[in-house]
Parts: structure tokens; sequence; C-alpha cells
């Protein structure tokens, strides 16, 4: 029986691989102004109005019967299915893809414990896995396993949208913007951590470096994937040129895209971002 992907647009994925999932979208609010993630504002607009806002957007997220219309259509097709969704501790979008799938014996829901390019990169595997032939009940299971080695780390530009968030006080933002200094962040289990802090964007791309490092190292069997945020990439590119002995070795290129709405709006533009299974 074929299995089917199904994600949440907090997802981010190259376009050769969304073109290959179902994605069942966000709600994306700019104070009384809603969109839906992916469908009636891109990446490029959200970013754009981030910039132009005063308050900070927050997501809402995706319903059980959005989720239910994409596991029907799977069903309806003689298919089985693996929902993947952003980390349970950022949004409550696994609970509702858990509640539609009671509907559904061939769903399996995966919460993917992190979000953004790494539910990425936990879903390039999981197609991987649906191109050999495996059950949806053997990926599903695979996945639950291999997530636990699933490490994000990004670099920070401003502590501003930090700030608004609430996650460091003005005191703390005002001193770090004063001293150009960058944040290394994490997602670990799902929430957001900092690592570190760097003065400069060079000390804080060696900064990423030791993070990698730290990790173990990337296990270059399993896809990895970059990411930036905001309207330009110069940042993200610039830290490929100088973190380029860690992917000579296993990559012969290195991929990367812009970073959606969830983590976006926590980093603010200019951040740099690294997902990769740990050796």
């Amino acid at each position: 029986m074929k299995t089917r992907i199904i994600v949440d647009s907090t997802t981010d994925l190259l376009p050769h691989l969304k073109e290959q999932v179902q994605v069942v979208p966000l709600t994306v609010l700019f104070g009384e102004e809603q969109y839906i993630d992916g469908v009636t504002i891109d990446h490029k607009t959200f970013y754009e109005k981030l910039v132009e806002s005063d308050v900070l957007p927050s997501t809402s997220q995706a319903t059980p019967a959005a989720f239910g219309t994409e596991m029907k259509k799977a069903q309806d097709a003689g298919a089985e299915a693996v929902v993947i969704t952003i980390s349970s501790k950022l949004s409550g979008t696994y609970q509702s893809a858990v509640i539609a799938a009671q509907d559904y014996p061939n769903v399996f829901v995966v919460d993917s414990g992190t979000g953004a390019i790494g539910g990425g990169i936990l879903t390039e595997r999981a197609l991987q896995l649906a191109q050999e032939g495996r059950s949806a009940r053997d990926i599903a299971a695979i996945l639950e396993e291999e997530k636990k080695k699933i490490r994000i780390v990004a670099l920070v530009d401003t502590l501003e949208y930090l700030k608004k968030g609430g996650r460091i006080s003005k005191t703390v933002a005002f001193a770090g913007t004063m001293l150009n200094i960058k944040p290394v962040l994490s997602i670990v289990d799902g929430e957001i951590n900092m690592l570190g802090k760097a003065r400069g964007s060079r000390q804080g791309n060696n900064l990423l470096v030791q993070e990698i490092e730290k990790a173990g190292g990337v296990d270059f069997s399993r896809p990895v994937l970059l990411g930036y945020t905001g309207l330009s990439d110069a940042l993200l590119r610039k830290y490929i040129e100088d973190s380029r002995h860690i992917w000579q070795e296993g990559l012969s290129n290195v991929r990367y895209t812009l970073i959606g709405s969830v983590i976006g709006t926590h980093a603010g533009p200019g951040a740099v971002a690294v997902a990769f299974f740990q050796k």
C-alpha cells in the first residue's frame, strides 16, 4: 500500500520535496490581520510585514478538520499516511492531527520534536523511507527513533525579536545591541534555548561550528538542510564559506531554504540556522 506524507506548513522544505507531500496550513496573525500560511502569505511577504509591524505576529494551530481532509484524501486513494507536525511544545497542531487520526486506522502521527528546517530533514527522511516501500507504521516507528538525533543550531543577527517575544529582557537586548552581541540558539526537545553569545558575525559563525562539533558532528548519510530568515541570504552564504571544512567532506552541495513564520518570528531577520542528524 502506498504511503503519503502529510506535514503542517511550518515544515521548511526545498521546492522539489514540497511537491511530494501534502501540506496542512497554520494561520499567521499580525494583530487583527489573518493569513493562511503558505496560501495567502508566503515567506518573503511574511518578513516584509515582520520588519514593518510594531506587533509581534503569532500563529494559530492547524485544525483537526484540516488534517482530516488530507487523511480522507489518502484513504480514498487507497493509501496509508504518516503525519509529521511541529513540536507539541511549540504548537497545538500535533494534538489536532492526533484528534483527526482517530477516524483513520492507517494514519500515524509523529511529533517531530522540532520545527522549520528540523521538520524539513525529518520529512525528507520519511520520503526516503516511503520510496523504499516501507509501511506507514514502520516509517512512523523509525522517525520516532531518528528524530532524537536531530539538532538545530542558529545564529541570530538581532536581539530585538527575542525581546519582543519576552525571551530576553529589554536591558539585555539593549546591552547586546550596543556590544554587537549575536546569540546562538538551539531547538532541543521542542524548546528554544540559548547556547552562547558572540560578538559579531565572524565569532558567531565560529560558535555555530563549535556547537556542531559539540553535538558529535554531522551524519551525512541523513538529510542536512541550512536555512536563513529575512529578505537576504547573504549572511548564510558567508557562514557557508566560513564553515566550508564541515560540509566539503560530506556534501557535494550545501542546500538551504528560507525559514518560515514560527521560528522566524522569534529569530527575526538575518538569522542563520543548520539542521542535521548528529552522528
